[in-house]
């Protein structure tokens, strides 16, 4: 039965029609259009990421700050601790970082006033403490500041006038701390030993509480520039302005004062770096920095003071040996009148290294 109806089945099939005029054209599988890989192409690459993201500013640690005050140079020699003198904020400051707040101070700016110095305590690695000097409504202070609290007074009641209350801060001794205070504009104040103005002060064993009086190291000091120490004698500088002229100043170890030397054309004297018997000063009218030697036998200036720097980056007032042996410098642009794009800033005495310039003879 099978084999029957399939030989129907053929039959049937051998008798159908085409007609051509029915029939269409045979036609392939239509062709599709590639879709897309599964790898897609990398895009160009992006250009070189400045630095700092924010501020773009070549040959300085930092740029685009407002205008400082206290600067401290952190064990890497490339990030510092930096104050800015108006606004009353602490920033770390990078060569290869972002900069970021450590603190805001809340501090009075009026008149040359504000948050004026900064300093870690010697034994920052174990305390983590720092000292600001700084001008509030009332008087100027010095406060203590721990990480994570709030400020605290060492010493209140400095007097505050409507200028000279600029002052620094240095630790001479892993326990005293020295003071610098302005005269607060008034010459008299610096000459009584009833007031803590135009006086280098110092504090032995800062707390706050029980703090021990004060001593009185100098009096008769101007509007104050900065201090700093010479390691090779443990020689205390200081630097101030007078009605006659600027000054540089040394205290031996031994509390012997004597004048190094004088400006009588005033340039504003301001921050100073000591090291083996060279000063460095900063004359923020001038925008100079200056080197003073000093004989390594008997102490004596050996001629004139040296430009190292004239113009770069305008004017500076703090000054700072990095551990590496170079200095580093802070401006105060803004505040000087004299700001350009990407003020102030924060930045290398001697950008292609070499440290610090003892002698001539070693320069040349």
């Amino acid at each position: 039965m099978c084999a029957l109806m399939c030989a129907g089945l053929l039959a049937v099939a051998g008798c159908a029609r085409f007609d051509s005029a029915q029939s269409q054209p045979f036609t392939t599988e239509p062709e599709l259009a590639p879709g897309p890989t599964t790898t897609p192409t990398p895009p160009p690459p992006l250009p070189a990421k400045p630095f700092p993201k924010e501020c773009p500013a070549p040959g300085v640690m930092q740029g685009c700050l407002e205008s400082t005050s206290g600067l401290i140079m952190l064990p890497d020699s490339q990030s510092a601790l930096v104050g800015e003198r108006m606004t009353g904020a602490v920033k770390q400051v990078s060569v290869r970082a972002e900069p970021t707040v450590k603190t805001v101070i809340p501090v009075d700016p009026t008149g040359d006033g504000g948050l004026m110095d900064i300093v870690l305590s010697p034994t920052y690695s174990q305390d983590r403490l720092m000292y600001a000097y700084i001008s509030t409504p009332t008087d100027n202070r010095v406060i203590r500041i721990a990480d994570g609290d709030i400020p605290k007074p060492i010493l209140t009641g400095i007097p505050k006038g409507t200028t000279g209350n600029r002052g620094s801060l240095i630790f001479s001794s892993p326990t005293t701390l020295m003071v610098q205070t302005g005269d607060a504009g008034n010459a008299a104040l610096a000459a009584d030993p009833a007031s803590m103005a135009g006086k280098l002060l110092r504090i032995e064993q800062p707390t706050t509480v029980d703090q021990a009086p004060t001593t009185t190291a100098l009096s008769g000091l101007g509007a104050a520039g900065g201090t700093c120490i010479d390691p090779a004698d443990q020689s205390l500088y200081i630097t101030d302005r007078t009605a006659s002229g600027d000054r540089l100043q040394r205290i031996t170890k031994n509390s012997v004062v004597s004048e190094v030397w004088t400006w009588p054309d005033r340039p504003g004297v301001a921050g100073c770096a000591a090291l083996d018997g060279t000063i460095l000063v900063n004359l923020v009218d001038t925008k100079q920095t200056v080197a003073v030697r000093l004989s390594p036998d008997t102490g004596a200036v050996t001629g004139e003071p040296e430009v190292v720097r004239q113009d770069q980056h305008g004017h500076a007032w703090a000054l700072q040996v990095s551990p590496d042996g170079n200095i580093w410098g802070a401006t105060v642009n803004k505040t000087a009148g004299d700001a350009e794009r990407l003020d102030d800033v924060v930045f290398p005495l001697f950008p292609q290294g070499g440290g610090f310039p003892r002698t001539n003879d070693e320069k040349t």
